[in-house]
């Protein structure tokens, strides 16, 4: 990406995707294989999500979503979703004695997690989609575990048996075709 492509929005770098004709919504694509892994009371500073991340990465670790809720008490949860398959590898880094002042408090890991993600090029140009698309999630009494946006998706993490109703709800809510194909989408993977 060169200089003058930076901070620019996808509409900016291809002002053909904003015409008339692009599809508000376009698809809802759904994902079972991955899992949610969160941090307890991992140290409220600077860098600390850097050096987990770092140690991650370099285990061969494939991060999606990632949320952090602070506390007060200098301590936050950091929560993110990656393959399930890789779910024991995590589990081994974060455990070894040279990490564990990440997770004072402990590890969880959820398995039973599924990705719903409702993809459109013309999301960003219109009001109401992210109202509509948790709307129907909360109409099928669906939780919301973990939220992802960008400027053409919506990815909410819900229990795993909550899956199919949810990509339901969706594709209701957003009248899209039935019949249509859906993609499978790893968010922020390579995959």
């Amino acid at each position: 990406m060169t200089n003058t492509e930076a901070g620019k929005s996808m509409g900016e770098l291809f002002p053909d995707l904003n015409g008339p004709e692009s599809p508000v919504v376009s698809g809802v694509a759904h994902d079972s294989t991955e899992a949610q892994v969160t941090l307890r009371a991992v140290p409220d500073r600077p860098g600390v999500a850097a050096e987990l991340f770092t140690v991650l990465a370099e285990g061969g670790i494939n991060i999606d979503m990632i949320v952090q809720a602070g506390a007060e008490t200098g301590t936050a949860d950091i929560s993110f979703t990656m393959p399930e398959s890789q779910t024991k590898a995590v589990t081994e880094i974060l455990e070894r004695r040279e990490n564990k002042k990440w997770n004072s408090a402990g590890i969880d890991v959820n398995p039973d997690v599924g990705k719903v993600t409702l993809v459109g090029v013309g999301m960003k140009n219109h009001s109401g989609i992210t109202a509509t698309y948790f709307r129907a999630l909360s109409d099928e009494n669906i939780n919301v575990l973990m939220i992802s946006t960008s400027e053409i998706r919506i990815s909410a993490l819900v229990p795993l048996r909550e899956l199919d109703n949810a990509v339901r709800a969706i594709h209701t809510a957003f009248k899209l075709d039935a019949d249509q194909v859906e993609a499978v989408v790893y968010g922020g993977t390579g995959r």
